[in-house]
């Protein structure tokens, strides 16, 4: 059987920030699995609303298009407003998870609710837009924001860090929550740190997007292509978008 490969998106185009997202990866994947963490060539620097994420669904897209072609097993989007998810799961042949969905779920498995740190105060409306999607509203104590840009988490100043920190310490006291999502895959170095020093589940969505893709693969289940999920119909696309012509 030949190793597993899964390709982790950064939708940014951040190297710095590619690079801590694949490293945790890498330290969250079994023994033979290859990650290959990847961030598009164009697009925005660091995603903080929707315009962001409607410039970065392309992104993750050619991104997917460059896995399929790659051989991937699957995919990991490791942005917290999950851009282009299901246009993704489209595209894809393999399971395609996006790291707030996996966040969330992995955390309803170990407690009965949680709460949510993430970078800046209005990423907390596109937070609570994913959980009602995903159906989790009723299980999320509290959102929280350390009212800083994501890229402050790669200037090297630690700042970001210690209110990442101080505001998980401020969810566990206020909302009684039982575990805590880290919102951003910016952040994703910093889950099993918190872990140790809370006492509870800090989870950081872009490990626990790895593991679920690796366990679905293992099952032998990947994204269905009956319904809306199916390839995107077949259709002349024009211009720079034309490599989606032969996916």
């Amino acid at each position: 059987m030949s190793a597993l490969r899964i390709q982790v998106i950064n939708p940014n185009t951040s190297l710095a920030m590619t690079e801590t997202i694949g490293a945790a990866a890498r330290s969250a994947a079994a023994p033979g699995t290859e990650i290959l963490a990847v961030c598009p060539d164009d697009g925005v620097p660091s995603i903080e609303g929707h315009f962001d994420e409607a410039i970065a669904t392309i992104g993750v897209l050619e991104q997917i298009h460059a896995g399929r072609q790659q051989g991937v097993d699957g995919h990991v989007i490791a942005c917290f407003g999950d851009p282009g998810l299901l246009a993704a799961r489209e595209l894809a042949q393999g399971p395609v998870i996006g790291i707030a969905e996996a966040a969330m779920h992995m955390a309803t498995l170990v407690a009965t609710r949680f709460s949510v740190v993430t970078t800046l105060p209005r990423t907390l409306i596109i937070a609570r837009h994913l959980l009602h999607q995903y159906g989790f509203h009723d299980r999320c104590a509290g959102l929280h924001a350390i009212d800083l840009p994501v890229l402050a988490l790669e200037d090297g100043s630690g700042l970001a860090q210690e209110k990442v920190r101080a505001r998980c310490l401020q969810a566990l006291r206020e909302d009684g929550c039982g575990a805590i999502v880290l919102g951003c895959g910016g952040m994703a170095d910093l889950a099993q740190a918190l872990t140790r020093e809370l006492q509870v589940p800090v989870i950081d969505g872009v490990s626990a997007a790895v593991k679920m893709v690796e366990s679905l693969v293992a099952l032998g289940l990947s994204t269905s292509k009956h319904g809306d999920l199916a390839f995107p119909e077949a259709k002349a696309v024009s211009g720079k978008f034309q490599m989606f012509n032969s996916f």
